[in-house]
């Protein structure tokens, strides 16, 4: 460990932390709120140039703390204007992913390395499970992103979806204090509206989320039964789809984020759970829930014995939400070509070139 390893990283910090820290530090209070501008407002985590605080102090404070992103190490930019950029935690690889439209642009951030909830669909969850991303990997993905954005003159980052490697909510605080941090007008300040948190369900975490944060939520659903469900996410052998819905409802009850209806996610496989039955069976357990049905054709990773479903069945399935009075939409899928899409991102081990 070198002696920048052992300083306190301030981007571990939301704005109560940092208060306190430079409270504790015989320090006022207002100092961490400058401290708070300069990195989130002004791109700025060089000390020597925060001009608006005493020399003295920024001298004392070199000696006892950092202001580090994670690295971005890699690159890749898709036909369809995606970019993936592969980011450096330890010596594992973690991804983040910049979506760019005509009137918004959205990021996917990642918050483990790797997943150990072995859904059969997603590739994170075959590379296993590392640990859990610190708030300064979490935050520091969107840091370093709007920097490369900015200089590049990409269309500023209008989303943060949570929906990256690693299930949130097993990494409870560290997602919660970084969600404070892009929430806050010192911070990246997002709408709660503009941030949506994607969990596959687990339930003491939804129940306790809405006391911390209220940011739009998504379920990963993926399956209209608890048999199917088990078969592809194993996680639903703890919590089942009767459980999971209630949580969900419970935190819609108090929310403002999420007023219009929670997101649900599901996956169309081939054979397994895209037959106009299961659709049915999708909304009868949907419906006493105001909900909107993010259908996604799923995309395909070496080693995987699933199939996608056809256009035509996915279109049958839509059609049948559709006329059954759901608000449906099947997501289009970006950055396939660099292994970008949804269910496509892996964390691999690093080697310096």
């Amino acid at each position: 460990m070198n002696i920048i390893d052992k300083k306190i990283n301030l981007f571990n910090f939301d704005v109560i932390n940092m208060r306190k820290f430079f409270i504790s530090i015989q320090e006022k209070s207002f100092r961490a709120d400058q401290i708070m501008k300069w990195i989130y407002h002004h791109n700025c985590i060089n000390l020597l140039d925060m001009n608006n605080i005493k020399k003295k102090l920024r001298y004392n404070l070199s000696k006892i703390v950092s202001i580090i992103p994670p690295k971005f190490v890699k690159e890749q930019i898709s036909l369809d204007g995606s970019i993936k950029w592969s980011v450096l935690v330890d010596n594992q690889l973690v991804e983040t992913i910049y979506i760019p439209e005509k009137s918004r642009a959205t990021l996917c951030i990642s918050t483990q390395a790797g997943c150990n909830l072995k859904c059969v669909f997603c590739l994170t969850g075959k590379q296993g499970f590392n640990r859990n991303l610190k708030v300064s990997e979490i935050i520091g993905q969107i840091w370093q992103a709007r920097k490369i954005i900015k200089k590049n003159n990409y269309h500023p980052i209008t989303n943060i979806v949570l929906m990256g490697m690693g299930e949130p909510l097993l990494n409870f605080n560290n997602v919660v204090k970084s969600i404070k941090i892009m929430l806050h007008p010192l911070g990246f300040g997002f709408s709660k509206k503009k941030i949506t948190l994607s969990t596959s369900g687990i339930v003491p975490a939804i129940n306790q989320l809405i006391n911390e944060v209220d940011v739009n939520l998504a379920i990963s659903l993926h399956a209209p039964n608890d048999m199917i469900r088990s078969q592809i996410m194993p996680i639903n052998n703890k919590y089942n789809i009767q459980m999971v819905l209630l949580a969900a409802q419970n935190y819609m009850k108090k929310s403002k984020a999420n007023r219009n209806g929670i997101t649900i996610e599901y996956v169309l496989l081939h054979n397994i759970n895209d037959s106009l039955q299961h659709a049915n069976q999708l909304t009868n357990i949907l419906s006493n829930i105001k909900s909107k049905i993010n259908l996604i054709p799923w995309n395909d990773f070496h080693g995987s014995s699933l199939s996608c479903s056809s256009n035509i069945r996915i279109q049958s399935f839509h059609n049948f939400l559709l006329k059954k009075n759901f608000f449906s939409t099947i997501r289009k899928n970006r950055g396939q070509d660099i292994q970008a899409a949804c269910g496509q991102l892996s964390g691999l081990i690093y080697t310096k070139k």
